[in-house]
């Protein structure tokens, strides 16, 4: 004889709403931000302005290491060029590929740190791609475009985060304490990457090839976003604490 169902159970899972779906393009707004902004500048350069109106964009809004030698005295452009040169690139499968990345690698750490410390995340990775690059080609007369060196710095934090992602809140986010280095170094799905992303970087930067993509690669932009992202995470992800379960005494 079966037990007698308390007449309250069928009303409540009448009334439940169904399970969430998580969306199949689910990207931080801030993430949405960049890839929109980066668009805009690419559709901008190729279908709007003129011959000589990019050639003062490419000139105004590039990194170009010359022209912090001091050989050219100084402009405001000076200031933002190190920031602005992120938000443009130099060819579609360029723009492309550096979009698939950032959605990839930004929206789990954008979705672990907030949009503010995102943001600025992306602005101090840039900014250490083309310190590292003016360092090693301080006279370089070649524009450098792309946020390359920022979506490495965030691979350089994926890395430390052992590539670990929580998916319990509806969106993938990077999930536990920054591991320290010593614990990174010692994985191995993660020395195996930081590997393979090494010598993908020194052979396509040092042989000058990659299909589609006209121009040299600057590898050496791309190591300096991802040393600040791998060193400097600590200094964005302050806002993490272990759950209870965790920090609970055990017997």
């Amino acid at each position: 004889m079966s037990e007698p169902q308390d007449p309250s159970e069928p009303e409540a899972a009448e009334t439940m709403p169904p399970p969430a779906r998580e969306p199949v393009f689910n990207l931080p707004p801030i993430v949405l931000a960049v890839i929109g902004i980066c668009a805009a500048v690419y559709l901008l350069q190729q279908y709007v302005l003129s011959e000589e109106q990019q050639m003062t964009l490419l000139y105004d809004g590039a990194f170009i290491p010359v022209l912090y030698t001091g050989k050219y005295g100084f402009d405001w452009f000076l200031l933002t060029r190190p920031f602005t040169y992120a938000f443009m690139h130099g060819g579609l499968a360029h723009i492309a590929i550096n979009m698939v990345w950032l959605a990839a690698f930004g929206s789990p750490l954008a979705n672990r740190l907030g949009a503010l410390r995102f943001a600025m995340f992306f602005a101090v990775t840039g900014l250490a791609s083309v310190a590292l690059f003016w360092a090693m080609h301080p006279y370089g007369e070649a524009p450098l475009v792309g946020a390359s060196g920022a979506i490495s710095g965030m691979m350089g934090a994926a890395a430390r985060f052992g590539f670990r992602t929580d998916r319990s809140a509806g969106k993938a986010a990077f999930a536990g304490p920054v591991l320290p280095v010593r614990v990174v170094l010692r994985s191995r799905g993660v020395v195996i990457f930081l590997a393979m992303w090494m010598i993908i970087n020194l052979a396509t930067g040092l042989l000058g090839f990659v299909p589609g993509m006209d121009g040299q690669i600057a590898w050496e932009a791309h190591i300096g976003g991802f040393v600040a992202g791998f060193f400097g995470l600590r200094w964005f992800d302050r806002g993490w604490q272990a759950p209870e379960w965790e920090t609970s005494e055990r017997t």
